[in-house]
């Protein structure tokens, strides 16, 4: 018989963020985003940089995510994050003007620039400013 949720918990190294019962996940594996529900089987995937979304009841709730590791259990997702943040959390001036930052140094023409760092730090200010508009239910 399969279970009716998923327990989901969600960790980074500062905080326990979330830990409920759900019905479905929707994740950034390193691969591309995957669905998972209850019964789902067994797998451990590296996370990329993206949005988590998660049903609870009839209500989605969004989190940025930034790498790690997911387990996935029938009955049962263990996130452990390096940096996570739930949608309506999410300080989008800060986000702007990383996003902009990211921006300035990737148009730099300064040999100093690790522009490596400059698109990680873009991708991951496009996610938070992505994920904060989902969870106020705005479009992008």
């Amino acid at each position: 018989m399969l279970p009716e949720s998923l327990s989901l918990d969600i960790v980074t190294p500062e905080k326990r963020l979330v830990s409920m019962a759900v019905g479905e996940v929707v994740l950034p594996g390193s691969e591309g985003s995957m669905g998972v529900l209850p019964g789902h089987a067994p797998l451990l995937t590296a996370l990329s940089v993206g949005e988590l979304v998660y049903r609870s009841a009839s209500v989605r709730h969004y989190v940025a995510i930034a790498w790690g590791f997911a387990e996935v259990l029938p009955d049962r997702i263990s996130i452990l994050a390096e940096t996570a943040e739930r949608g309506e959390e999410i300080d989008r001036d800060r986000a702007e003007r990383a996003r902009d930052r990211a921006l300035q140094h990737l148009k730099s023409r300064d040999a100093e620039v690790d522009f490596k760092r400059a698109q990680v730090a873009l991708q991951k200010a496009l996610i938070r400013l992505q994920t904060s508009s989902h969870a106020r239910g705005e479009s992008i």
